[in-house]
């Protein structure tokens, strides 16, 4: 895969850096196992009670609580009938989606304050443990997309 193609690059907006001595193009790896990473997480095989319509309406929704809207558009591309879900201020309600909302959204934005507790509510609603691990996967990836993005696009003020 041409790395320019990886949603790390693109939502980045680095395109115009990658001649063939650049330091980005001799990371290219990092960005290849980056755009694995990302499929195996917003489109694995068995994605449990989370499709992958879902998956890409939380990652929007997680890059807009963190105030990235350039991949925010990017994942909301693939929200399908869960798109209404990208908006943080949605409770998700209307899918029964309401705890899950609310877990995505204090892992997102206070992973700190993250306790047991919080894991006992999701299984009280039903949430069954691997789908609790898928979206704790989830979070974290974007997490690490996030805070790589943002690295990157100040990467193109230091490059000439």
């Amino acid at each position: 895969m041409d790395i320019i193609e990886t949603t790390t690059l693109k939502a980045a907006g680095i395109d115009d850096y990658l001649s063939d001595n650049s330091c980005l193009q001799k990371r290219e790896n990092i960005f290849n196992l980056t755009q694995k990473a990302q499929e195996a997480v917003l489109c694995p095989k068995d994605y449990g009670a989370y499709n992958h319509e879902l998956r890409h309406a939380l990652a929007a929704r997680i890059c807009l609580l963190n105030n990235d809207q350039i991949t925010a558009d990017h994942y909301s591309f693939n929200a399908g009938t869960y798109r209404a879900l990208i908006d943080p201020g949605n409770t998700g309600h209307d899918f029964d989606l309401g705890h899950v909302l609310n877990f995505i959204d204090k892992v997102a934005t206070r992973p700190r304050d993250v306790t047991e507790k919080d894991i006992k509510t999701l299984q009280k609603a039903g949430v069954k443990d691997p789908d609790i691990v898928r979206l704790a996967e989830l979070n974290s990836f974007m997490a690490y997309q996030i805070r790589l993005i943002a690295g990157l696009r100040l990467f193109k003020g230091f490059e000439s």
